[in-house]
């Protein structure tokens, strides 16, 4: 291993993590620690300037001139779910362009913007609906932060370590959605709720501390930045599609509960701030914690096994629901909506985990038909970041779905339960492609695009 410097900053060539002697004697496994720590802060950061909107919209009301209707409110965390599945693309594609170091010094600074904005802007009465709603396009950034940083990470680690390394980024990450919750209730339980600006200005110092960090620590790697075209190879490949599918079902319940848990107990049951508070971070906590583990579980059992487990674990979850709304019961309620965190919490660590072994194994399978190894490899890893983008961003659009759906259903109806039935229509369509695709063995089907065999069993 061998790195340089350039006008640009700090990059490492000839990295090849899956290189034994490179990661156990020379220092690959301490290089790609200290990226991974740093990807988790600034990720984390991201997470919370991203879902903070999920927070703010406790404190709207009259009482502080900013009082908004239900619907509007939940439309407030539906631009910046939006945004942030939106700009998921882009930002897996610059990260491979500008550097892993480069690009997180960049997304983080971008995060002033949102920050700074909410603190001048909630301060003031009377503020119309459409400047928050842009407000939160700009916080739409922070989601951004995902992609751009699992997309790096792939890159520092061996295969082997993939899901617990993934998974362990991305819940650092998810961790930001109940960091910034329980910040809301602090605020909320100490000063009250007619001071939202708090909870934004608190995010100011750190914002720019991650950035000075990954300024000073961070490193880039030519292995990312070489590659051109992944996501246009990544789009051919059906088991993007497959595994984007089974994303939206695992981290779209993930963040579009966690976005709108909080609203859905005021109108559930007419909850004060102060008590919706309480509890909203719990869910995303321990869904958050729960990430980690379901990589670790998958690189034992296998993503698609793990994944099919989680599913099914959120349609019991979904069952606790609806039975709690029949009975109007807050405690079952509460229950239910933790279970699905936590099993939505594994399913995204164990799905992000096929992601690598979907392709490293059609490396392994062009390696046996005599192709060239370093090369099939080296595409194994590119398409992984590049599918790693896509379905991130795919995923986020579930969270806005969900919201959609909760919108819908609380306006016309007053009560969640069609948004419950879809949801669980949507996992039961989930584990049948689980089963289908991945789990039945030995299937195959004809390739989709030159050199890759879809529809490898990867159980």
């Amino acid at each position: 291993m061998t790195s340089a410097r350039t006008a640009r900053g700090r990059w490492i060539e000839n990295w090849d993590p899956d290189d034994e002697d490179l990661w156990e004697r020379g220092g690959g496994r301490r290089v790609a620690r200290r990226n991974l720590v740093l990807s988790v802060l600034s990720e984390h950061i991201g997470f919370s300037v991203w879902s903070m909107w999920s927070v703010l919209v406790l404190f709207m009301s009259p009482g502080i001139g900013l009082g908004f209707a239900p619907d509007e409110k939940f439309l407030m965390v539906v631009v910046p779910t939006l945004v942030g599945a939106l700009l998921r693309l882009p930002y897996s594609y610059a990260v491979t362009r500008f550097g892993g170091r480069n690009w997180t010094v960049f997304a983080s600074l971008v995060l002033l913007v949102p920050a700074a904005s909410t603190v001048w802007f909630v301060q003031r009465p009377g503020t119309p609906l459409w400047v928050f709603l842009l407000i939160g396009a700009t916080a739409g950034a922070g989601g951004g932060n995902f992609a751009s940083s699992m997309t790096n990470i792939t890159a520092f680690y061996p295969q082997r370590h993939q899901g617990w390394a993934l998974g362990l980024n991305a819940g650092g990450g998810n961790l930001g959605v109940a960091a910034v919750q329980l910040l809301g209730l602090l605020v909320i339980s100490t000063v009250g709720d007619t001071h939202p600006a708090y909870v934004a200005a608190f995010y100011l110092p750190l914002i720019a501390l991650v950035a000075v960090l990954a300024a000073l620590r961070m490193d880039n790697v030519t292995v990312l930045r070489t590659e051109r075209g992944a996501q246009r190879e990544a789009a051919a490949s059906a088991h993007t599609w497959t595994i984007s599918l089974l994303y939206v079902g695992t981290f779209g319940s993930f963040i579009g509960f966690g976005f709108a848990f909080g609203l859905v107990l005021q109108s559930q049951f007419g909850s004060t701030p102060l008590e919706a508070a309480s509890f909203t971070f719990l869910g995303p906590l321990l869904g958050s914690v729960a990430r980690p583990l379901g990589g670790r579980i998958a690189d034992r059992f296998g993503g698609a096994r793990v994944t099919l487990w989680a599913f099914a674990g959120m349609a019991a979850g979904i069952g606790v629901l609806l039975t709690a709304t029949r009975n109007g019961s807050f405690p079952l309620f509460l229950a239910g909506f933790t279970s699905l965190f936590v099993m939505s919490g594994i399913g995204n660590g164990s799905t992000y985990k096929m992601i690598p072994a979907v392709f490293a194994r059609q490396a392994e399978v062009a390696v046996t038909s005599g192709h060239d190894a370093t090369a099939a490899f080296a595409r194994s890893r590119r398409l992984s970041g590049a599918v790693i983008g896509i379905a991130g961003a795919m995923g986020a659009l579930g969270g806005v779905a969900i919201n959609l759906a909760f919108r819908s259903a609380y306006g016309r109806l007053g009560t969640g339960e069609p948004a419950f039935y879809a949801f669980l229509a949507y996992y039961a369509l989930c584990a049948a492609v689980i089963r289908v695709v991945y789990l039945r063995g030995g299937h195959k089907a004809a390739p989709v695009s030159a050199g890759e065999q879809a529809w490898t069993h990867v159980g």
